[in-house]
């Protein structure tokens, strides 16, 4: 059986002003990237520029669960989905960069989707279960995510072991999604993780979300397949993967634990 053990995720700098493609900060942050995602499928992002915005933001997200969230605070969350857009686009360009396939930055930030979701996870309550979100893939192509100062995400390491997450008040959760996985052809993991709660303090959190839009056809490219390396995943668009994903046959997969690999389940070889 699996437990919570105290390994940690990489930790990866991404303040450095100097990181710019082609320099030396940003290849030595490139395979820092690569090395993570390979082991991990995940790391933790330390980036400065959110601190600024901290506060204003996680103001504004308590505010959004009670009222009608003031146009100063729509601008703030505004401005943090910028922030991060900006630090998705770098991770993914290293990522390209890392495999030699960074003539397809353009198509799949062009047929990218983003997504700013808000989430509060109560305290429990006497008696109730610590599962505040039960363990899943994510199927997008990138999760980041930002939380305030309770703790509560793991993430499963490749030997099964949980992982808790403390990240710092200047730093990022990223999750490679299942989507960005397939395309790869499985070279990069897509990490299972769960939230766990406890204590007395409400969890809240923001994770910018990309994914591809409909009718863009996800496919392995050509460069990943050879005859050490067979093609694992079917060409497919993610927004018929999505109408798959929500019938009542697979919700009731996905309540009784199965499918925590939504994406790959529907469109393995």
């Amino acid at each position: 059986m699996s437990s919570t053990t105290p390994a940690m995720v990489p930790v990866i700098d991404f303040s450095n002003q100097n990181l710019k493609p082609g320099s030396p900060e940003w290849d030595l942050v490139k395979s820092q990237v690569r090395e993570a995602l390979g082991e991990y499928g995940c790391f933790e992002a330390l980036f400065d520029p959110i601190l600024e915005l901290r506060k204003a933001v996680f103001a504004a997200l308590q505010e959004a669960f009670d009222l009608p969230l003031q146009t100063k605070k729509l601008k703030t969350l505004a401005s943090f989905t910028q922030l991060a857009s900006e630090l998705q686009k770098k991770i993914l360009e290293m990522i390209l960069e890392s495999f030699g396939l960074e003539k397809y930055m353009d198509e799949l930030i062009d047929s990218a989707s983003y997504q700013l979701r808000v989430m509060k996870y109560e305290k429990p309550k006497p008696n109730d279960s610590t599962h505040a979100l039960a363990a899943h893939c994510d199927s997008n192509t990138m999760s980041l995510l930002y939380q305030n100062e309770v703790n509560g995400l793991q993430i499963q390491s490749k030997d099964g072991e949980w992982i808790n997450m403390k990240p710092s008040p200047n730093s990022f959760i990223v999750l490679i999604g299942e989507s960005l996985s397939v395309w790869l052809n499985g070279r990069l993991p897509s990490p299972p993780h769960r939230v766990m709660m406890k204590g007395n303090e409400d969890r809240y959190s923001l994770g910018l979300f990309t994914r591809p839009r409909g009718g863009y056809i996800v496919k392995v490219p050509n460069e990943l397949v050879d005859d050490n390396n067979p093609i694992l995943f079917k060409p497919h668009d993610y927004e018929e993967f999505l109408k798959f994903y929500y019938s009542e046959i697979t919700q009731a997969a996905v309540k009784s634990g199965g499918y925590i690999a939504k994406l790959k389940a529907y469109c393995s070889v």
